[in-house]
């Protein structure tokens, strides 16, 4: 990944932060993944009354780009308003091992932009996979 890439995607999970739906928690969080063809998807944490119901930003990012026919994926960025570089969630992990490599980059990130990076793999050992 390029470091003009890397800082886009960066900047991208940081911007998709600002539309989080968050009237219960507050606790806004983006996410950005770039296709391996340079295509930004951002996504946003979105709540309900109904927690469970709450989509985080990072499988709201995947299942964008999947909808839209992408499943190709270099790097996925995740921002908090975070005092240390946010971690995703497991059902969040268990996502990207569907969609990403395990080798695939994740770079976690902190409201005063350090950043923590790591892979897939690294996130999530011993994943479900393909059973077949």
């Amino acid at each position: 990944m390029t470091v003009t890439n890397k800082d886009k995607v960066i900047e991208a999970a940081r911007l998709a932060a600002e539309n989080a739906y968050v009237p219960y928690s507050k606790f806004r969080v983006g996410a950005a993944l770039i296709t391996k063809n340079g295509e930004i998807f951002q996504g946003c944490n979105i709540e309900n009354a109904s927690f469970g119901l709450t989509n985080c930003a990072e499988r709201t990012a995947i299942f964008k780009a999947v909808s839209e026919g992408y499943c190709d994926f270099e790097c996925l960025a995740v921002y908090g308003d975070t005092k240390e570089p946010i971690s995703p969630c497991g059902a969040c992990r268990q996502v990207m091992v569907e969609f990403f490599e395990s080798d695939s980059k994740v770079i976690l990130i902190a409201k005063d932009k350090s950043t923590v990076e790591m892979t897939v793999g690294e996130l999530l050992p011993y994943s479900f996979t393909d059973l077949q």
